[in-house]
């Protein structure tokens, strides 16, 4: 089958939305390719991050957050699909394969998540401290499950100083590493104008050693005296039933949905990976939580004032073909 004009348009277009989700120091490390059914989803290994990522873990996960936009915009543009996860053994740098099967009406909650797209980013200031009704925090946990994930939120002292020390300690060893202070400082970006990256206007405050939860350091301004940044924030842990590569583009992609589900509902939410970095953290994490599958992300969520979002690479710049350097000759 060969997609139409208008098809190719509304690919376009719903790229545009899947170049939106989140990832870890805004790498933005997804590749996309025009089929003749449709758009192929692919790994950026540029883009990946080699300290704090040598397994791909994160990279996969992004990418996932940006299929699920990429499903929604196609959704919203009136398209049925279907979807292969790592459809080629052979392929690894081919995350997933999605073709156009028809058409169909979007669902009223598809088209609720698609409008929220262009609202949610990551909010790294201090959220208010008003409280997140239990009706709403059911619903995050349900968004997780409905991707095939799971969302744990940390409720009580005991889970949430848990939490808060296993990112303490990872938050250390990490700095301890001049390799990541360095890969830090390669996504650290001192002016707006750059298309990736954490600008400093973006990065909320800088952290500070009293803070509960410890925040990368982003360049931000120092937070006034005295001030904590949050004395009880929602935190939760999302994680995915298994170790596979299709389980990390499954959990980035049950992520995807819980951060548009809080944003559509009016909530703000930032993200912290550093117990994920750490194999031994992330662990201990996991025991912690009585999981089998291992935890992906620690997600924070609660009524902020709105923040700065990070920059985006545009459409052109991810649209790839048979000739792209960072794919191999049998990807293409």
């Amino acid at each position: 089958m060969t997609i139409s004009v208008a098809e190719r348009s509304d690919l376009i277009t719903a790229i545009s939305a899947a170049v939106r989700a989140p990832s870890i120091h805004n790498t933005q490390p997804w590749l996309f390719r025009l089929r003749d059914s449709g758009v192929d989803l692919y790994a950026d290994p540029a883009r990946q991050l080699p300290v704090s990522d040598p397994d791909g873990r994160a990279l996969r996960l992004s990418c996932g957050a940006a299929l699920l936009n990429l499903r929604l915009g196609l959704a919203h543009l009136g398209h049925a699909l279907s979807c292969e996860l790592l459809p080629d053994r052979d392929d690894p740098a081919l995350l997933a394969r999605v073709h156009l099967t028809g058409r169909t009406r979007p669902t009223w909650r598809e088209e609720t998540l698609y409008a929220a797209i262009a609202r949610r980013h990551s909010n790294r200031q201090p959220f208010l401290a008003t409280y997140v009704a239990p009706d709403l925090r059911t619903r995050l946990v349900q968004a997780a499950r409905e991707e095939g994930a799971w969302l744990d939120l940390m409720i009580g002292p005991p889970a949430l100083d848990m939490v808060a020390e296993l990112v303490r300690v990872a938050d250390g060893i990490l700095n301890h590493d001049d390799g990541y202070r360095a890969e830090l400082a390669t996504w650290t970006r001192r002016v707006d104008t750059d298309a990736d990256g954490v600008p400093s206007s973006a990065g909320g405050p800088a952290p500070d050693p009293g803070d509960l939860l410890v925040t990368r350091d982003f360049g931000g301004p120092p937070r006034p005296a005295a001030r904590p940044f949050e004395t009880d924030p929602l935190v939760a842990v999302l994680g995915g039933h298994g170790e596979l590569p299709t389980d990390d583009l499954i959990a980035g992609q049950a992520l995807q949905r819980v951060l548009l589900t809080a944003t559509s509902n009016g909530l703000s939410t930032s993200l912290f990976s550093q117990p994920i970095d750490v194999p031994s953290i992330r662990e201990q994490l996991r025991l912690g939580l009585r999981r089998s599958g291992s935890p992906r992300i620690l997600l924070r969520t609660g009524y902020g004032v709105p923040g700065t979002p990070t920059p985006r690479r545009p459409v052109a710049e991810v649209l790839t073909d048979l000739t792209h350097p960072h794919l191999t000759a049998d990807a293409a």
